[in-house]
């Protein structure tokens, strides 16, 4: 079971969240959006509301490639086979393997505060080390992490979004109080794990395989980063992400990580002014 939402007319625009979040972090943009798409919201297998699976040996469940296969069956479900994509964070890892996948599908691109997976895997410094620590904590065997964010899943979330550039002042209260709620969920911490598991296991071996056969995202594709947040200081993102297509542009924005809530005014630009050339 998948969590959506529907709302507004015109070509249809899906929005795809990132960790440790929900649909709703879109809330300070999704309206405006609606006035020009018909757009289509997602809670991602393990978080929100959506069902949490159980975790399988090989993190294949929780795969981007298997996330982007509920993105696609969503967009169908809402009567979509081709579509432009906002994505934000784990939500624009799904949404990078979904244009790999499903090239027909997507129409344009919109990913927020990403380099891709391979790349920061391969090119990780102490810099982004300390600043990305849960990178490295969710992908250690089970039970441990599930067990440490378990004793508290309130306290992991705010560690996580707290200690960024805005800190939790940046988050509206009831979509914080959102995020706590689902967090909190059963499955929560486990859903989690496995999906940065699965981005250090089975999701390098997928971009390994398009790398190794010259494959390329032809559709185009923006990519934005904030320019106080660890991506945009610790990367070159324009570079990396012209080694995986070939129609990139993009900037940074006057923000952290989370754009979407620091700096709706200027994502809001970006949008209506890519999505709509």
């Amino acid at each position: 079971m998948l969590r959506t939402l529907r709302s507004g007319q015109g070509a249809p625009l899906l929005l795809i969240h990132g960790h440790p979040q929900t649909h709703v972090m879109w809330h300070r943009v999704a309206n405006d959006l609606a006035s020009h798409f018909t757009v289509v919201l997602m809670d991602l297998r393990g978080y929100g509301d959506s069902a949490r699976p159980a975790a399988d040996p090989e993190h294949a469940t929780y795969s981007k490639r298997a996330m982007a296969l509920d993105a696609l069956a969503v967009m169908r479900h809402h009567g979509f086979e081709r579509f432009q994509v906002l994505a934000h964070d784990r939500g624009a890892r799904v949404a990078h393997r979904l244009a790999a996948d499903h090239p027909a599908a997507v129409q344009r691109m919109l990913l927020l505060d990403i380099a891709p997976t391979l790349a920061m895997y391969s090119n990780t410094t102490e810099g982004f080390a300390r600043a990305y620590w849960h990178w490295f904590f969710l992908i250690q065997p089970p039970p441990l992490p599930e067990a440490l964010i378990g004793t508290d899943p309130v306290r992991y979330l705010h560690s996580v979004m707290g200690k960024r550039h805005a800190g939790l002042a940046a988050f509206a209260p009831e979509a914080l109080a959102e995020y706590e709620r689902c967090v909190q969920i059963p499955g929560s911490a486990e859903s989690i794990c496995e999906d940065y598991r699965a981005s250090a296991g089975i999701d390098l071996a997928h971009d390994r395989d398009d790398v190794a056969a010259g494959r390329k995202l032809a559709m185009p594709l923006r990519v934005l980063w904030g320019e106080h947040g660890a991506v945009g200081q610790c990367f070159d993102v324009l570079a990396l992400w012209r080694e995986r297509a070939l129609d990139v542009s993009g900037q940074p924005l006057p923000c952290g990580h989370y754009i979407a809530e620091e700096a709706p005014a200027h994502l809001l630009d970006q949008a209506l002014n890519f999505f709509t050339t």
